[in-house]
């Protein structure tokens, strides 16, 4: 109980904690100071995406380590070089440059930025229930007010509209709108995919107006949804895409891309970040782009999250609380009709299972894509032995 009760005592509070001390991870498990093994489902939120410790990660970090770990964008790095060359031949078409910060809310934050910058215009609409951080700009186009609330007013002239209704949309983008910005699933809300055709209706909009269409794939994209990017199911490009927890295996790393004639609008100074693009970060992410194509992971995740969810149908599907399970790839969710959440989630960790939740009555899952199928049906057993348990 030391490390629970020292962070107690001295860390902010707040995060909802989960009693399990976790001190060592490999694949898709973690271990805890008893040394009790968990198949985590939770990934550091998304982050494990190749793993915990994947060998070639570990191994480019300890390599780096010993050569630079520092070095500001204002000089050249040649690994920093080695990674955009890498990360734009997987990027969409077209998004063929990069702004390099730590985290998904800074990679938000430059492409809003960015839309104002490029467009002129001030204004953004967001969608119903989606989430893209809490730092100022990425909160104002946060929808939830639970995270909104206590620190408005927030920045002026965004909108939200119903996610997956065009003609809301198209209501609410007038001639000062800047950007679009959506996720091409909803994660925190409960992964909610959108509509078929939506998206390419968001796009074609966005051309027809003369706006910009940011996406947010922080956590869908690197392969999670069984694509290397989510939006490439239905076929759309954005102007400018958001990333960072999995990019490098578990390093502060958040990039934004954009079309080269949008992020070009950004002059010397306008925009930067002293940590961004650190070797350390980049030698990372390099070694986790070359994982997920030489493990070929986002066809893992397609495969295996099939399998995920068809076990979590027959498991899971029949009980009384459950009313639906959702996703695509290793992005998968099971939705109740009761708030069992806080009862759920800690129990199911109680007997070796690491879950999320999205609100008190979504269990969230978020596997590493080189989750085994052994794993997968552990999971499944304990997450329907825990609900049906709770239901009574």
């Amino acid at each position: 109980m030391e490390v629970m009760d020292l962070e107690n005592k001295y860390l902010a509070p707040t995060y909802q904690k989960i009693p399990v001390t976790v001190v060592k991870g490999s694949g898709a498990k973690v271990w805890d100071l008893e040394g009790r093994s968990y198949v985590d489902c939770m990934s550091s939120y998304g982050v494990a995406l190749v793993g915990h410790c994947h060998p070639k990660v570990v191994e480019a970090i300890k390599r780096q380590a010993e050569r630079l770990i520092a070095c500001h964008g204002s000089l050249y790095n040649d690994v920093r070089a080695e990674f955009l060359e890498k990360l734009i031949k997987l990027a969409p078409k077209g998004l063929s440059k990069a702004f390099l910060s730590n985290s998904g809310a800074e990679a938000v934050e430059c492409a809003l930025k960015l839309a104002r910058k490029y467009t002129g215009r001030k204004g953004v609409v967001a969608m119903v229930k989606s989430y893209h951080g809490k730092t100022m700009g990425a909160l104002s186009a946060t929808w939830e007010s639970k995270y909104r609330a206590p620190f408005e007013p927030l920045v002026p002239g965004f909108k939200f509209v119903p996610f997956g209704k065009i003609e809301k949309l198209r209501e609410a983008v007038d001639d000062d709108t800047a950007a679009v910005i959506l996720e091409p699933i909803q994660g925190e809300s409960g992964v909610i995919l959108p509509p078929e055709g939506f998206l390419k209706e968001v796009r074609e909009l966005c051309d027809e107006r003369g706006v910009l269409m940011i996406l947010d794939e922080v956590q869908t994209g690197l392969g999670r949804t069984g694509r290397m990017w989510a939006s490439e199911h239905w076929g759309v490009v954005p102007d400018i895409m958001c990333l960072a927890k999995a990019i490098a295996g578990g390093v502060p790393m958040g990039v934004t891309l954009a079309r080269e004639e949008v992020m070009s609008s950004l002059k010397v100074g306008e925009h930067s970040s002293t940590f961004g693009g650190n070797p350390l970060a980049c030698a990372a992410a390099s070694a986790v782009l070359d994982v997920i194509v030489e493990e070929k992971l986002p066809e893992r995740a397609a495969e295996v999250g099939s399998y995920f969810k068809r076990r979590l149908e027959e498991l899971c599907g029949g009980l009384k609380p459950v009313r639906e399970v959702r996703g695509l790839g290793l992005m998968l969710a099971v939705e109740l009709r009761f708030n069992l959440i806080p009862r759920v989630v800690p129990k199911a960790a109680s007997k070796g299972l690491l879950t999320l939740y999205s609100g008190l009555n979504i269990v969230r899952l978020l596997p590493p894509l080189v989750i085994s199928k052994e794993e997968v049906d552990f999971a499944c057993e304990v997450l329907s032995q825990v609900i049906a348990e709770e239901s009574k």
